[in-house]
């Protein structure tokens, strides 16, 4: 297993732009569409650290989920492997409003509700791009 589609010789980890023809074979392909599952997951603060002038790490969970999953997709790998990337989305209005966005600004991983697992992993594309929306603050937090 290897994180991020191979692109110009290197990894992309984030699918961001659902309708590249990079990315639209692995959504639009039950079979290729994964849960990659998490405990916490870790954002970069787009600002720096006024002392130390380098960007903070923040872990972010969520309390009530001790394991959750990103929506994901995969593609074999020449050598029998395979390479994995999970989608991320822009916020719905002010980034900051966002328990990620307020850290990290440009993009948040979609966590799929428990739910939504099956819909995932067996709908059309359409209805499964559906799900690729920010999960609600209120179920998160940031881990100490």
């Amino acid at each position: 297993m290897s994180w991020g589609f191979p692109f110009q010789g290197k990894p992309v980890t984030n699918v961001r732009n659902y309708a590249s023809s990079f990315w639209r074979t692995a959504l639009s392909n039950p079979a290729r569409r994964c849960l990659v599952p998490f405990t916490a997951f870790q954002e970069y603060s787009v600002a720096p650290d006024p002392v130390t002038g380098k960007k903070r790490p923040f872990w972010f969970s969520l309390p009530a989920s001790p394991i959750a999953a990103f929506a994901g997709v995969w593609r074999p790998a020449e050598d029998g492997g395979a390479f994995y990337s999970f989608l991320t989305c822009g916020y719905d209005g002010d980034p900051a409003t966002h328990i990620v966005g307020a850290i990290h600004p440009k993009a948040c991983p979609v966590i799929l509700h428990p739910e939504d697992y099956d819909r995932w992993l067996h709908a059309e594309v359409e209805e499964i791009l559906a799900l690729a929306t920010p999960f609600p603050s209120q179920l998160m937090a940031i881990a100490s």
